[in-house]
């Protein structure tokens, strides 16, 4: 009997489409999760349908084309999976603690100066992107980077811990042009404790 082979699947979230309002409205959050979201994890399987395929006929296939296409949306689906985890309903927000905090400040001076340097690097994505909190376990050091679409300027190896998504889908209908506004109200729902479980788990990994 023939086992079937898993897929990528759209993760549900921890929290009701209503209640990351006003920072993100209910039409807002729905759009984003069940169709932006979704096309990803359905472009993922495709391409890797594509490949299969391919073996299965035993012909060739445009090889490059579909590694670009798997990594796009692979990375499509990882990171709003990270991102939804790192969003909490209001009551969240406020400062991280524990050793990630001892860590952002040890490298940025104080935690304010970290979240300047994030917004910054949020507000100044070109076109489609993220701006991401990472870790490097190498030099044990947190930097920000952007990650053009989902898959440009990724560094291998660098523990992604947060991310916000600067696509202009996470944030027109309620924010149209104003991407400043919707990352300056992101802070009002970051979850620090799910961030910092990321942390701690991959310094112990």
């Amino acid at each position: 009997m023939e086992v079937a082979k898993k897929t990528y699947q759209l993760p549900p979230l921890k929290y009701g489409y209503k209640d990351l309002a006003p920072f993100m409205s209910e039409e807002q959050l729905t759009l984003h999760h069940t169709k932006h979201h979704a096309a990803y994890v359905a472009g993922a399987n495709a391409a890797i349908e594509k490949m299969e395929k391919a073996r299965k006929d035993n012909v060739d296939a445009d090889l490059k084309a579909i590694a670009k296409e798997l990594s796009f949306n692979v990375g499509g689906w990882y990171l709003h999976k990270l991102f939804w985890d790192n969003l909490a309903p209001a009551g969240a927000g406020g400062s991280p603690g524990g050793r990630l905090a001892d860590e952002l400040i040890k490298e940025y001076g104080s935690i304010d100066r970290f979240k300047k340097e994030f917004t910054q690097t949020a507000n100044s994505c070109e076109g489609s992107g993220w701006a991401a909190l990472t870790f490097c376990k190498n030099l044990e050091r947190p930097y920000v980077m952007q990650i053009e679409k989902h898959n440009v300027n990724a560094i291998p190896g660098f523990k992604v811990l947060m991310v916000l998504d600067v696509w202009e889908h996470a944030y027109y209908v309620d924010y149209k042009n104003l991407r400043p506004k919707f990352v300056e109200a992101f802070w009002n729902h970051v979850n620090w404790e799910e961030i910092g479980k990321r942390f701690d788990a991959h310094v112990k990994g």
